[in-house]
């Protein structure tokens, strides 16, 4: 399935670049792409293992591209994989890169296989067809494939749970200092106990607190760029960063509360790095991309999101920083503050604690720290490839949103369909920003630094990229 009109957290009537009801141009490279955003809509993995699969499903394809480039090197194997100039055509890289994307979303999804079975049967390939020959192009992609998968099983991800119990769970031993009844120190994070739409409630588990230990790209480490230390509690300026999500908040209006839904990515999206696969993908229509055009952007956009993550959640680690909604309850407790009052109810005067960000009551808040924002550093660190690779950071993008599709308000927001506009990609990873602070989920200098600290890591796996394509690494 095809995603150029796409619909995320039930805002309908999606359109990127204008290309809505219309058919996109695609490469095998924004097919394998729109197959992974299937399965991470389908299977909802948090926006770490959303990075790391996407990074590793166009690095697959990429390794298996590069045997068919003349100075091209693969991450994993180098140049060893080369073939002869006579077998460098589209129709050979289509299959090695089809095979190796197969293998790795089997790999990383595979509850979804009879889905990207049924890809592969599209395409003409025969998912059983194992071989190992590299004189053949799927004998590539399998290769090419099996030698990513090797590598990041042992990544730190826990991807096979053989560090700790279960896919991805943490080996660390983090514990938070808060209760979801008690604040024990208000500027740490605290895991709520969240509505679950059954009429119950879970408990808030840190998500992939252990995530600074993966194997980046392009980082050394996750702490690699430094980060100004947040404000402590106690301070004016912790106080005051409260105060400003309070301002957003009773000045909500039916564009800032279609801004903050439609980047909240909530249960049930593609996430922030996914948002920006299907940019890419425009970018690829707009542009008129060929096959090796399009897989060294994805590649390097890709890995440049999936360094973020690392760097993010070492940070989120490194401060545990406080949530503005436990942040607020603390510090207005028993106290009137005039905010959204909840779903269909508009502004008004509440008692702190009651705050809610504004977001899907079984949302509340993500499931974990604060400090920074990963909408800002994954939007930011895309951006700026995209910027590099397309020499511009012209973007055009929109997207517009039917009347009354809100999930958090249905029927009343939007009050008439509206458009959101990016002239550029730095425009569109600015509102990704402020969305956060829109809905009530991060602080501004959660925002701001993440910004900045994108687009450090966004320019750096760009220049190893582009080592990568041009044979000086991975030698």
């Amino acid at each position: 399935m095809k995603h150029g009109i796409r619909t995320k957290l039930a805002l309908a009537c999606v359109m990127l670049l204008g290309t809505a009801g219309a058919a996109q141009a695609a490469t095998v490279v924004t097919d394998w792409n729109d197959e992974a955003l299937e399965a991470i809509r389908t299977t909802k993995p948090g926006p770490t293992v959303v990075a790391r699969a996407l990074a590793i499903t166009n690095t697959a394809m990429y390794d298996a591209w590069a045997a068919y480039d003349a100075k091209a090197n693969g991450t994993q194997l180098g140049g060893e994989l080369r073939r002869p100039s006579n077998e460098r055509n589209n129709a050979n890289r289509r299959k090695a890169m089809s095979f190796a994307a197969y293998r790795v979303l089997v790999d990383l999804f595979p509850t979804r296989q009879a889905q990207f079975d049924a890809e592969m049967s599209l395409l003409g390939y025969d998912p059983a067809d194992t071989t190992g020959n590299t004189a053949t192009p799927q004998g590539i992609g399998n290769v090419a494939a099996a030698a990513v998968i090797e590598f990041r099983h042992t990544d730190g991800s826990n991807q096979l749970g053989d560090l700790h119990p279960g896919a991805y769970s943490d080996y660390t031993g983090y514990q938070p200092v808060n209760t979801p009844t008690q604040i024990v120190n208000i500027a740490r994070w605290q895991p709520l106990s969240v509505p679950d739409g059954n009429g119950g409630f879970t408990i808030q588990k840190f998500f992939t607190p252990h995530w600074a230990n993966v194997k980046p790209f392009a980082l050394t480490t996750y702490n690699q760029f430094p980060v100004k230390t947040p404000a402590p509690a106690g301070s004016f300026e912790f106080w005051r960063q409260s105060i400003e999500v309070l301002g957003y908040s009773a000045t909500l209006t039916d564009r800032t509360k279609t801004i903050a839904e439609w980047w909240a990515d909530g249960p049930g999206s593609e996430l922030p790095p996914g948002t920006w696969v299907l940019f890419a993908k425009d970018i690829s229509n707009r542009d008129h991309h060929n096959l090796s055009q399009d897989v060294k952007m994805h590649f390097a956009m890709t890995n440049a999101m999936f360094d973020a993550s690392i760097s993010v959640w070492g940070y989120k680690r490194q401060f545990d920083y406080a949530r503005p909604v436990s942040a607020i309850h603390a510090l207005f407790n028993n106290r009137p503050i005039v905010a959204w009052k909840g779903e269909n109810l508009g502004t008004g005067v509440i008692l702190g604690q009651n705050w809610r960000p504004y977001q899907a009551a079984t949302v509340v808040t993500p499931p974990f720290a604060e400090y920074m924002s990963g909408h800002s550093t994954f939007s930011s660190a895309a951006a700026e490839v995209l910027k590099l690779y397309t020499g511009s950071d012209v973007f055009n993008g929109s997207a517009t949103i039917a009347a009354g599709s809100s999930a958090v308000e249905p029927g009343r927001v939007p009050a008439k369909d509206l458009t959101l506009r990016w002239s550029t990609f730095t425009a569109a990873a600015d509102e990704a920003g402020i969305s956060r602070l829109y809905g009530g989920i991060h602080f501004r200098d959660g925002n701001v630094e993440g910004l900045k600290l994108g687009r450090k890591i966004g320019a750096q796996a760009y220049a190893l990229s582009s080592k990568y394509f041009n044979g000086t690494a991975g030698n």
